[in-house]
């Protein structure tokens, strides 16, 4: 059973356009520049992402949402504690970044 993946960002009030497009435009690369330790291949199952837009107006601030999902919770600690280009991205978001909020959940386990 998958595990889904799921980061929430609130940019700081002096991020630009621009940098906020780039930030977001690297998370949704990682599906593709993450690659597995032995098989040197891309191992996240799916990433997709986007800008918030809920009529509800409960957001807490957080305004750009990304959903990764994985196989296993191999794939997902490999991706959080070695992956060199996660570890690479999370370094660099933290001057653009306010706030990133995560959690994960996997499906049909309640």
């Amino acid at each position: 059973m998958g595990i889904v993946h799921i980061v929430m960002f609130e940019f700081k009030e002096d991020a630009t356009a621009e940098e906020i497009a780039d930030v977001c435009s690297r998370m949704l690369m990682l599906k593709d520049q993450c690659l597995h330790p032995t098989a040197k291949t891309p191992y996240i199952k799916s990433g997709i992402g986007g800008k918030e837009n809920s009529p509800e107006g409960l957001t807490g601030g957080l305004t750009h949402i990304f959903v990764v999902e994985f196989e296993n919770e191999e794939d997902r600690k490999y991706y959080l504690e070695k992956d060199p280009a996660h570890l690479a991205f999370v370094k660099s978001i933290g001057g653009v970044v306010k706030k990133a909020q995560v959690v994960d959940f996997t499906p049909g386990v309640f």
